[in-house]
C-alpha cells in the first residue's frame, strides 16, 4: 500500500513507523508529484508531517483533498492542536513523536472508509482471509474475533511464511522496537491465535524449539 508523504524529506521515525505498519512511503515535494509518481495500485492515503510551516501544510492538505480526493493524515506537534481545531482539509491527525501502533490504526481507519476494496487489501492463506482495510479475519468465510495485536501478529506471520522468526524478531516487527514487554507476550498471543484458528488450522503456526515460530 503506497502512501504519499509530505515533505520530501520526512523524519526517519515517521518513515520507520510507516514501513513497520506495512505501508510503502513515497515522499513528495509538490502536488504535481501525486500525478507523476502515482503507483499502479493508486495511493492509499497522504501523510502530511508538519515540522515548521503549519499554514503551508494545511493549504497543501486542502488541495490534496479537493483536487485528488485523497484522505490526509496530519502529523503535528502537541502545541498545534488548537491551531487545527477549525481546519477541514484533513481527516485525522497524530501527534509527534509518532506512536507506531496509533499510526497504524489511524491510517487503516483512514482508508477503510473507501467504498471500494482493492484486492491488495486482502491477505490470503488457504481459506484464511485478512482484510487489512477493515481489520477483519475470516476462516472459510466465518469471522474470527481477534484482538488488534492478535490480528497484527497473524498478519505478520501470513505475509512472511516459511521463515523461522525468533521471539525477539517478532516482538520488534509486530509490537515495535520501543516495546518493553518480554518474549512471553509472543507465546501468549500465538497460543490464543491457535485456539481461534481452530484445531485443524492451529498447525499452521509451528513452534521451532529454542528459536521461535514459523508459519505455513
Amino acid at each position: 500500500m503506497f502512501v504519499a508523504v509530505y515533505p520530501a524529506a520526512p523524519t526517519q521515525p515517521l518513515i520507520a513507523a510507516l514501513v513497520a505498519a506495512g505501508y510503502q512511503p513515497v515522499p513528495i515535494d509538490e502536488l504535481s508529484d501525486l500525478d507523476e509518481r502515482t503507483p499502479d495500485g493508486g495511493w492509499t492515503a497522504t501523510v502530511v508531517e508538519v515540522t515548521s510551516d503549519l499554514g503551508r501544510a494545511l493549504s497543501l492538505s486542502d488541495k490534496i483533498t479537493d483536487e485528488f480526493a485523497l484522505p490526509v493524515l496530519l502529523v503535528i506537534d502537541r502545541t498545534m492542536t488548537t491551531d487545527i481545531a477549525d481546519e477541514s482539509g484533513f481527516v485525522d491527525f497524530v501527534l509527534s513523536p509518532v506512536d507506531r501502533t496509533e499510526l497504524r490504526v489511524r491510517l487503516s481507519r483512514l482508508h477503510s472508509d473507501s467504498p471500494t476494496l482493492a484486492d491488495d487489501d486482502i491477505v490470503r492463506f488457504r481459506d484464511l482471509e485478512l482484510n487489512t482495510a477493515t481489520y477483519q479475519a475470516t476462516v472459510a468465510g466465518d469471522p474470527r474475533d481477534l484482538t488488534f495485536m492478535e490480528y497484527e501478529l497473524l498478519r505478520f506471520l501470513v505475509e512472511n511464511p516459511g521463515r523461522v522468526w525468533s521471539r525477539d524478531q517478532i516482538l520488534s516487527r509486530v509490537w515495535g522496537y520501543d516495546y518493553f514487554g518480554g518474549s512471553r507476550t509472543v507465546d501468549v498471543h500465538v497460543r490464543r491465535l491457535r485456539a481461534k484458528l481452530g484445531e485443524e488450522r492451529s498447525s499452521w503456526i509451528t513452534t521451532v524449539r529454542s528459536v521461535g515460530y514459523r508459519f505455513g
